[in-house]
């Protein structure tokens, strides 16, 4: 046994349970945890290093992007006492909304002080709780220990999600005896479908004659897209990813079907949804954004869904089967099954043909030459000048939502965006993290100008450690979702963010001059005001990014209104721009189904 702090002894807890990185603020109640973090430094060459945020708030969404980033990966943001905890609310909300693991460590106030009401000490325990799987105080320095392994036990066992653990600064003191050398993580439980669920799920499917696999986000967190991949393959049946389960399957993957919902969607997928008779649903929530209303989604379908945790199954709607599972074992023995029984498969290359159809002919239009550039015509741009393997960021607005119907993704964990909180000014700290957890991707953040503006100050983290990524930002100078959504109030009301700015009369109304801000912060910026120069600007910004490793920014000045496709119902959806036709102009994942 080894006698050390109890700060020592979390900090060595966190690196025998694979931490690497740390994204926070320091402050006095957390001093003796970052002087833990300090010496493990000092004495073994390595130990974890530690991102410096300018916002708490922005260091929480820092290792929701981390973790999001790649699998087994747990983000770990720190902060004092007081607001620092508070700050943490939001991303502790986003990473539970999206079953995401994330630890938040706190400093507080001395444990004797904690009822006398001291300088910045807040009962953050109890504003965390209904955010996470445990909220804890540690109030004796012993059980500092057992508090960090059953955190890490919780973060990953059933439905993964975040832990805040607050430290007090007499307990970060107390030495304790404890042995890190003998230090065993604890086994994590995840439950598994039977070999009897899953012979009887697919003997339901084997009576319909239009199925569908809605997959979730669940399949990304349990590292099981290749298996979701095989399945759709052996069955022959098309999938609808839903928005946290896009790249779960490849978009010009033949049994890729398109997103259903009313947002982030396209018309096809919805079409192929409504015209299906069979769902089954992996991994997934049957988020309301994505289902519409239920009379409409469930009308003449048969559902079974699949979900590691046993209250989200019947939580929305009461499905005619369900099983609770991880979704990477259930998946594992679909497969297995599947495969014994390939010879009584039925036929499904019309229902496939027909979907891949759709696919081919229900395309919303992008190509515009319109001065000012509208929207549609970025994404076609991206799409086009970023490759396969880029890694997209992004959270809300009207940005995100046509992020969705036009960009493509390719592969799991490459559409990183908080899918049910959508907090403002995420995307930003969100793709720093993705940047420290994959250091070698091309990482591309898509905001409006709104988004950006929440958490800018951010950038600065992204010049000093230098953390390269191109962030795209579509400047209207509204709060456009907003806006879109007062039509029916028959307002236009407090989202206008236009303003004639005293230094840059030549911007005209847009007001925010965010390239001289992007500058102002060490990093590099590009404004874009023609449709034509959208290719050079993008190939501009990775010449930049690779020669001086910092966020490279590239403002786009839109036309001030455009309305994107969205509706209440799936078979509602308001359509703005007539359709496309497969041209030279779109490069799309549709195309190369020819």
């Amino acid at each position: 046994m080894a006698r050390m702090t109890a700060a020592d002894a979390a900090v060595a807890i966190l690196e025998r349970e694979g931490v690497t990185h740390a994204f926070g603020v320091p402050g006095a109640a957390i001093n003796p945890f970052y002087a833990a973090m300090r010496r493990a430094r000092q004495e073994n060459g390595q130990g974890i290093e530690h991102v410096l945020a300018r916002h708490v708030e922005g260091a929480s969404h820092m290792a929701e992007g981390y973790t999001r980033t790649r699998a087994g990966n747990i983000g770990v943001c720190v902060g004092t006492s007081g607001p620092a905890g508070t700050d943490m609310i939001t991303g502790l909300y986003s990473a539970s909304a999206d079953s995401i693991p994330i630890l938040c460590i706190t400093g507080q106030a001395p444990v004797a002080r904690l009822h006398k009401e001291d300088f910045q000490a807040v009962d953050i325990a109890s504003i965390a709780a209904p955010l996470t799987k445990m909220a804890v105080t540690v109030l004796e320095a012993a059980q500092v220990p057992g508090v960090f392994a059953k955190a890490f036990h919780l973060m990953r066992s059933g439905r993964p999600g975040p832990v805040l653990i607050d430290l007090p600064f007499d307990v970060q003191m107390t030495e304790i005896e404890f042995d890190p050398d003998t230090y065993t993580p604890l086994p994590a439980y995840k439950p598994a479908a039977s070999r009897a669920q899953v012979e009887k799920a697919l003997d339901m499917l084997q009576e319909s004659t239009s199925p569908v696999i809605v997959a979730g986000g669940g399949i990304i967190n349990a590292d099981a897209s290749a298996l979701l991949v095989e399945l759709a393959e052996i069955l022959d049946v098309p999938v609808i990813p839903t928005l946290m389960g896009w790249g779960a399957i490849p978009d010009d993957h033949r049994l890729m079907v398109g997103m259903a919902g009313l947002q982030t969607a396209h018309q096809y997928g919805n079409a192929t949804m409504l015209a299906s008779d069979f769902v089954l649903g992996i991994g997934n929530r049957w988020a309301n954004r994505h289902t519409g209303g239920l009379d409409t989604y469930r009308r003449g379908r048969t559902f079974v869904h699949v979900d590691i945790e046993p209250t989200q199954i019947g939580r929305v709607f009461a499905p005619d089967y369900g099983i609770v599972s991880d979704a990477g074992a259930a998946l594992a023995l679909f497969v297995e099954v599947a495969k014994e029984r390939r010879a009584q498969l039925r036929d499904r290359k019309a229902w496939v043909d027909e979907c891949v159809k759709r696919k081919q002919t229900m395309l919303r239009r992008t190509h515009f030459d319109d001065v000012p550039v509208k929207p549609q015509r970025v994404y076609e741009e991206m799409n086009r000048a970023f490759g396969r393997d880029t890694r997209y960021v992004s959270t809300i607005g009207l940005s995100q939502i046509a992020g969705g119907q036009f960009l493509h993704v390719y592969q799991p964990r490459h559409w990183i965006n908080a899918g049910q909180a959508g907090p403002l000014g995420w995307t930003l700290p969100a793709a720093l993290g993705v940047c420290v957890a994959d250091p070698d991707a091309t990482v591309v953040a898509l905001s409006g100008d709104y988004d950006f503006q929440f958490m800018l100050e951010e950038l600065a983290v992204g010049a000093q450690f230098r953390l390269p990524y191109v962030h795209v930002v579509v400047n209207n100078s509204y709060l456009g979702l907003i806006r879109q959504s007062q039509r029916g109030f028959e307002m236009d009301y407090c989202v206008q963010l236009s303003f004639e700015n005293v230094n840059t009369p030549e911007l005209g109304a847009y007001g925010v001059d965010h390239v001289k801000v992007a500058e102002g912060l060490g990093c590099k910026a590009i404004r874009v005001d023609r449709p034509d120069d959208l290719a050079s600007a993008f190939e501009q910004a990775r010449k930049l990014m690779a020669e001086f490793r910092v966020p490279v920014v590239v403002e786009v000045l839109l036309e001030r209104v455009t309305n994107i496709s969205m509706g209440t119902e799936l078979d509602n959806v308001v359509e703005f721009e007539e359709l496309a036709t497969l041209d030279e102009h779109a490069p799309t994942a549709v195309a190369l189904l020819d």
